[in-house]
């Protein structure tokens, strides 16, 4: 497996990066060490968690595991933002929290420090200096190693930047953005923004949700059976009905067709796409079972041509919003 620079940081992780978040739910704590150490075993070095998955207990499950491996061998990433108890400042990035959520994701992970550590959300209700300050203190203090963000939107992401940069306060490197084959709408400005601003791009759910691994084929009117999309739902997508359309078949039908022209799995080339996208560091790859790993690490070690990658992109494409297509009009673009 390669290894890439984490936006404009010196800081070097895997090209596929495993996230934890059915540690201790889909997946109990044998099956989660046996997930790691084969991950690990493939060359990665390069894991997500958060401090809300499974109640703290993917935390928990990873810390014990990290106990009996050589620390710095590893980039773990952790996450805070949402509730993790009943009290007022028991979630929201302001001080009070912040300082708390890493000394209990600290003692879950059997660690002294994070070398990537994210705000899982926004804040509207907390001063962007006050949050800022805090993860620099904990930067300087040598808790956390290097800052991020995850489901920010663009102007978000761009004054979290600039508050930093004018204050002289550690940067953010990194964006956890939803992103795949079919839900592409960060192209619009989250992912020019990070590419301009040196941050390195790490989406979530690139197999979204289990639909681009292969099992989906047009003419289905449900979901298959043992896929996420319990009762034809998904948490973060909705209803089977509202996110299936004429896009979704043509992305899967381009998706089938291309894995079969190439060799590898639908969900191989799907990751893989992601890969080679501008701006992407590392698609963060999930599973509850081992042939499931197996499945996306396959899709290190080689490259899909221009014309695979083009098929697939335009598969896909989305139209431009204003001012977006107004702009792409404009005599005065770079290249």
């Amino acid at each position: 497996m390669e290894h890439r620079y984490l936006g404009a940081s010196g800081l070097r992780v895997s090209e596929l990066c495993l996230g934890t978040m059915t540690f201790g739910k889909e997946a109990d704590e044998a099956t989660s060490h046996r997930l790691l150490d084969r991950f690990v075993e493939a060359g990665g070095d390069f894991i997500d968690t958060a401090d809300v998955y499974g109640g703290g207990a993917s935390e928990e499950i990873l810390g014990r595991w990290l106990s009996f491996r050589r620390r710095d061998d590893l980039v773990i990433a952790t996450k805070f933002f949402w509730s993790t108890g009943a009290a007022a400042n028991d979630h929201g990035a302001g001080r009070k929290h912040i300082i708390a959520a890493v000394e209990a994701s600290l003692r879950r992970l059997r660690t002294d420090y994070i070398d990537l550590y994210q705000v899982h959300c926004f804040d509207e209700t907390t001063p962007l200096e006050e949050t800022l300050s805090t993860l620099d203190g904990l930067v300087r203090a040598g808790k956390v190693r290097h800052l991020g963000a995850s489901n920010y939107a663009s102007w978000q992401l761009q004054k979290t930047i600039d508050v930093a940069r004018h204050r002289g306060w550690e940067p953010f490197v990194a964006l956890q953005p939803l992103y795949n084959l079919i839900d592409r709408e960060v192209e619009f400005e989250q992912v020019p923004v990070s590419r301009n601003e040196g941050v390195g791009i790490i989406p979530w759910s690139p197999m979204r949700g289990g639909w681009l691994t292969g099992k989906y084929r047009r003419g289905m009117t449900s979901a298959p059976a043992d896929t996420r999309w319990e009762g034809n739902k998904q948490p973060w997508l909705g209803d089977w009905q509202k996110s299936v359309d004429e896009r979704t078949w043509s992305v899967t039908d381009a998706l089938i067709a291309v894995a079969e022209e190439v060799g590898h799995s639908p969900a191989q080339v799907a990751l893989r796409w992601l890969m080679q996208r501008p701006g992407v560091t590392a698609p963060i790859i999930g599973a509850r079972k081992l042939d499931q790993l197996d499945d996306n690490l396959g899709a290190a070690g080689w490259s899909l041509d221009d014309k695979s990658m083009e098929r697939l992109t335009a598969a896909g494409e989305m139209p431009l919003p204003y001012p977006h297509g107004y702009l792409a009009g404009s005599p005065r673009r770079r290249a």
